[in-house]
Order: structure tokens, then sequence, then C-alpha cells
């Protein structure tokens, strides 16, 4: 019988991690070595935040630089992945009667190959990208979640990339090593602990968690990808946190992997 393929959140950060060497990148690296090798990629990402749900089924999804004034070799950086409208089709009846859009007008945007290039460098494990439907409430993308499940069995790898702690106006430009905030240092301890106690009822209503989340949520698209990993996990299985670090003293590097 195939192993249970894991499931796994990533915090992606900025998108100069595509091009650098840090300690993030040389987990993200560790973690592709380690991992069973998948049959193919279903990637939630911050970056794609639409009304409805959609999903690409491109063949060949286009590499999408969707950020500005960053250096000039960050957008020539192409991830060639291939696509899989196969695994589009099945997504798309696991989520029935839930209407998903199939779409060749998206590609893999940032959230996804920022991280996948140091995954899986060769760009040779296919990849689909499902929405985010900005429209609906939390319990929303954890049920979707949990529907995603089966793929797991199939060998699909799901990854949901975001950030735990994503607040921008907090950041420290100028000095990425500061020393994390109180409030963001308490949010992900907190979330660690609900996850290690399989406690989602809260994660679903993380408004519930008082200041620090307001603070570490002020949108919640960076933090929702966690929510379809969460869905597509079991409470028998482990849970652990191979990437860790706070950039910037306010965007949570986290890295959570069920299985």
């Amino acid at each position: 019988m195939t192993a249970r393929t894991p499931c796994l959140f990533i915090g992606h950060g900025s998108p100069l991690n595509a091009i650098s060497r840090n300690q993030y990148t040389e987990a993200w690296s560790a973690m592709g070595n380690a991992l069973p090798r998948p049959e193919a990629i279903l990637a939630v990402s911050a970056h794609w935040y639409t009304s409805g749900s959609a999903l690409t089924v491109n063949s060949a999804p286009a590499t999408i630089h969707d950020f500005g004034g960053f250096p000039p070799e960050l957008y020539a950086v192409q991830y060639p992945a291939p696509g899989s409208p196969q695994l589009a089709q099945r997504v798309q009846k696991l989520l029935a009667p839930l209407p998903v859009d199939l779409t060749e007008q998206w590609g893999l945007d940032h959230g996804t190959w920022s991280v996948l290039r140091h995954v899986y460098p060769h760009a040779d494990v296919p990849v689909v990208q499902l929405s985010i439907d900005g429209t609906k409430p939390a319990t929303f993308h954890l049920d979707v979640g949990r529907r995603l499940e089966a793929l797991r069995e199939e060998n699909v790898l799901i990854v949901g990339s975001g950030n735990l702690v994503h607040n921008l106006r907090a950041y420290h430009w100028a000095e990425p090593d500061a020393k994390p905030f109180d409030w963001a240092v308490q949010f992900e301890a907190r979330v660690r602990e609900l996850l290690e106690a399989r406690d989602y009822s809260p994660l679903q209503h993380y408004e519930t968690l008082g200041r620090q989340a307001l603070l570490a949520i002020p949108t919640p698209e960076h933090y929702l990808p966690l929510l379809y990993v969460l869905g597509a996990s079991s409470a028998s299985e482990s849970v652990q946190f191979p990437v860790q670090g706070m950039d910037g003293g306010s965007v949570s590097m986290l890295a959570v992997q069920f299985g």
C-alpha cells in the first residue's frame, strides 16, 4: 500500500527568497530532499485571491512575476514546471457541487514558485494552483481542505503558501534580522500550541485569539492557506515545524508539515 503523502503549509516571505540562499531557502531544499517524491502538487497561494474558486488547467503554466520594485534578476526567473489538466479536473470533481472554474488565465505566482524553486529545483513535478475565494469565511477554507484530503492517498502533495504572521506595516525594511515583535512571537507560539493539540476551532475563528491575532493577520489572504492544509490533515498523524524564524520582526517563516 502506498504511504500517505504529507501536506505542508510554508511561510514564503519575500519574493527575493526565490534567488537567495539563507536559512529558509536551505530548509526548503532540505524538505525537498526528505519528502517522498509526489506525482503532482496542488498549491494554494496567498497571491491568488479571487471572487469564486478557480483552478489552473494549463499544461504549461506561466511563471507570474506578481510584484514590483525588485532587482531585474528576480524578474528573469522562470519556473517551467508542467501543469496537470488531469489533476485540475480531479480537484474540480472532489469539490463538486462547489462551482470551480478551470482557467488558463493564471499560472504559478510567486507564492508558489519562489518556494518550489528550492523544494523541487528541476521544476519536474506538475503543479496546479487552486485560488482562495476571498468572499468566503474561514470555515469554508477548512472544509475545502477536508474535501481535498483524498488527494494525499493519490500521491499529490498539497502545499499552502502564505505566512502565519504577515504584517508589512510593522516590518523592519532596513533590518530583516530585527528582533521579532512580542505580539508576533506570542501569536505564532499560540498557533503552534493549537496545532499540536489539534484544537482547530480557534484557528478557524482566529479573531477570537485577541490583539496578537489582529496584528498578525491584518488581512486574511496569507493566513488562509494554513486552513486548507489543516483540513487535509488528520488528528492521528504527526505535526512538525521544519522551518522556523521571523523575518523583519513581523513575518513568520514557520512551515507546518503533517505526516
